[in-house]
């Protein structure tokens, strides 16, 4: 049986869910995996790709793995922060779509900031996640 997660965007809040993701999030008592922030690296220490669109991909693909890992999915996931160089409209427009698909509808709390720089010269998007695990 999953834990359900209960997500709100009370009317005097503004109303995120057009844009994919909750304001709140109430999460039943349970275990929690916290998921350390995911940059294009892969378990192999192949290079990281170049442009914010292909390293989105990589990064999306460590998410499922560590999804995968702790037996969850994206509509356990409680919240996520997305952290980019450079963001501006023309970054949020590459990545945000790859990252909504890979949601799959499921709108957890969201927060994305703008960041000067990661913890690698190359790198251009890091998520983290706190997740629900289902029991």
């Amino acid at each position: 049986m999953r834990t359900s997660l209960k997500r709100m965007n009370p009317a005097t809040l503004p109303n995120a869910r057009n844009m994919g993701y909750s304001q709140i999030v109430i999460a039943n008592p349970g275990a929690l995996a916290f998921v350390s922030g995911q940059v294009a690296q892969t378990a192999d220490g192949s290079a990281v790709p170049v442009g914010l669109e292909a390293q989105t991909r990589q990064v999306i693909a460590n998410l499922v793995k560590a999804l995968k890992a702790v037996g969850a999915s994206p509509h356990d996931i409680v919240q996520m922060r997305i952290y980019v160089t450079d963001l501006d409209e023309d970054a949020m427009a590459i990545a945000m779509p790859p990252i909504m698909a890979f949601l799959d509808g499921a709108a957890p709390s969201l927060t994305g900031v703008g960041v000067a720089a990661l913890a690698g010269p190359d790198l251009k998007i890091e998520i983290e996640m706190i997740v629900q695990i289902p029991t």
